[in-house]
C-alpha cells in the first residue's frame, strides 16, 4: 500500500485575515465571479470586507445565503446560484456545514474551491470530504473529492468573536485525531485518502493533542474575552490544520463512527459535531481498554474545557437499552470508520462501551 499525504493549496491565517482574501485568492490564480456562501450572521458581518477586497484584486462576487444544513437539497441549490451568476470559484464562509457544501457544490462544478471558516469548531476546513446529512440532520454519507481546498483562509479576529462554545466544539473533534490516527497506523489500514499514513501525518495528529493540553484552556479564556492571543493562535491551527491534515492523512476510528451513530437520536440535534465526537473518543478509548491514566487525561482536559463526558451532556438522559440500539447499530454500519479498529466491534460491543464511558464520566464529575 502506498502512503499518501494530502493538505490544502495554501493555508492563510492570522488576525484581519479576511481582508486579505482579494489578494490570496488572486496569488493563486483564482478568478471572479466568486459565489461565496455563508450564513445571515456571517454576512452581516464581513460582507464589506469581502466586497473592498475582492474589488481589490478586480474580482466580482456575489453572496449565497446557507440554507443551514448540508444536504444534497442545499448543494443543489448552491450548484444553481453558482451557474446563476457564471461563478469560477466558490467561496465557503461559516462553519463546518457550509464548508462542507461549498467543497461539494465547487467539486459538482469542476471548480475551485476556499474555505474561509469563522468558527474554529471542526477540522473540516482543508479536508478533500464533506460529511452529508439528511434534511433532519441525521448522518447520511461521507463524500469525497479529488483534491482539497485550493485555499484555506482563517482569520483569528473573526473566531476570536464567536461563541466559545464552538470553538470548545472544536477542541472535541480535534481530541479525538491523534488517538484515531494511532489505532489506524497501527491498524496498518487505509487513511480517507485510500493510502497509508505517513510519519509526518502521525506526528501532526500528536502534535494536535499536545497543542490541546497546553492551550486548550488559554485559548478558550482569549476567546471568552473576545481576545486574539498567541495561545489562541496556536489552538486554532490545533483545530484546523494539525487536525485536518491528521485525520485525512492517517484514519478515523470509533470516535468518528460513534458520532455518526449518535446522530440518529434526535435529541442529540442541538449538540456540535465536536462535541458528539469527543463522547465518542470516550467509547473508543473504553473499546480500546485504553490505560487509566489515558482515559483520566481525555477527562481531565474535556471537564476543563467544557466538553461533554457523559450522555446527559449531548441530550441523552438516562437512556433505555433499546434507545441505544439504533445508535450502535448506525455506529456499525458497513463502511463506518469503528472497522479500523484492530478488532471485530458488534453493536452490542458499542451499546456496552457508551454506557461504561457515560458511567466513567459520571463518575469522574462526582470527584471531589
Amino acid at each position: 500500500m502506498l502512503s499518501v499525504f494530502c493538505s490544502p493549496g495554501r493555508y492563510t491565517q492570522g488576525r484581519g485575515a479576511t481582508a486579505a482574501l482579494g489578494r490570496e485568492m488572486a496569488a493563486l490564480g483564482l478568478e471572479g465571479p466568486a459565489l461565496i456562501i455563508a450564513g445571515k450572521t456571517v454576512i452581516g458581518r464581513l460582507a464589506e470586507t469581502w466586497k473592498s477586497s475582492l474589488d481589490a484584486a478586480k474580482l466580482r462576487h456575489a453572496v449565497h445565503r446557507f440554507g443551514g444544513e448540508c444536504s444534497l437539497a442545499e448543494i443543489e441549490r448552491v450548484k444553481a446560484a453558482a451557474r446563476a451568476c457564471a461563478a469560477r470559484t466558490i467561496v465557503g464562509a461559516g462553519g463546518g456545514k457550509v464548508l462542507d457544501t461549498a467543497r461539494a457544490a465547487a467539486a459538482d462544478l469542476g471548480l475551485p474551491v476556499v474555505n474561509c471558516p469563522t468558527v474554529a469548531s471542526s477540522d473540516a476546513p482543508c479536508s478533500a470530504l464533506s460529511v452529508i446529512y439528511t434534511e433532519e440532520g441525521v448522518f447520511q454519507e461521507y463524500r469525497f473529492y479529488r483534491k482539497n481546498p485550493d485555499l484555506v483562509l482563517v482569520d483569528t479576529q473573526v473566531i476570536a468573536q464567536a461563541p466559545p462554545r464552538l470553538l470548545v466544539a472544536g477542541m472535541g473533534d480535534a481530541l479525538a485525531t491523534w488517538f484515531e490516527a494511532r489505532t489506524c497506523v497501527a491498524g496498518a489500514v487505509k487513511n480517507m485518502r485510500g493510502g497509508g499514513s505517513t510519519q509526518s501525518a502521525l506526528a501532526l495528529a500528536e502534535l494536535c493533542y499536545r497543542t490541546l493540553l497546553a492551550d486548550g484552556a488559554a485559548a478558550l479564556h482569549a476567546v471568552t474575552t473576545q481576545v486574539v492571543t498567541p495561545a489562541l493562535e496556536r489552538l486554532v491551527e490545533a483545530n484546523t490544520l494539525l487536525s485536518g491534515l491528521g485525520f485525512e492523512s492517517s484514519g478515523l476510528a470509533a470516535a468518528h463512527a460513534v458520532h455518526n451513530g449518535l446522530t440518529a437520536a434526535h435529541q442529540t440535534h442541538a449538540y456540535f459535531h465536536g462535541e458528539k465526537v469527543a463522547f465518542g473518543l470516550l467509547v473508543q478509548l473504553v473499546l480500546e481498554g485504553a490505560p487509566r491514566a489515558t482515559v483520566a487525561e481525555v477527562l481531565g482536559f474535556s471537564s476543563e474545557v467544557g466538553l461533554p463526558i457523559t450522555l446527559a451532556g449531548i441530550g441523552l438522559t438516562k437512556p433505555t437499552r433499546e434507545q441505544l440500539d439504533p445508535i450502535a447499530r448506525r455506529a456499525t454500519a458497513t463502511g463506518e470508520t469503528i472497522h479500523n479498529e484492530p478488532f471485530e466491534v458488534t453493536p452490542d460491543m458499542v451499546a456496552d462501551a457508551i454506557l461504561a464511558a457515560d458511567a466513567l464520566g459520571r463518575a469522574w464529575q462526582k470527584r471531589p
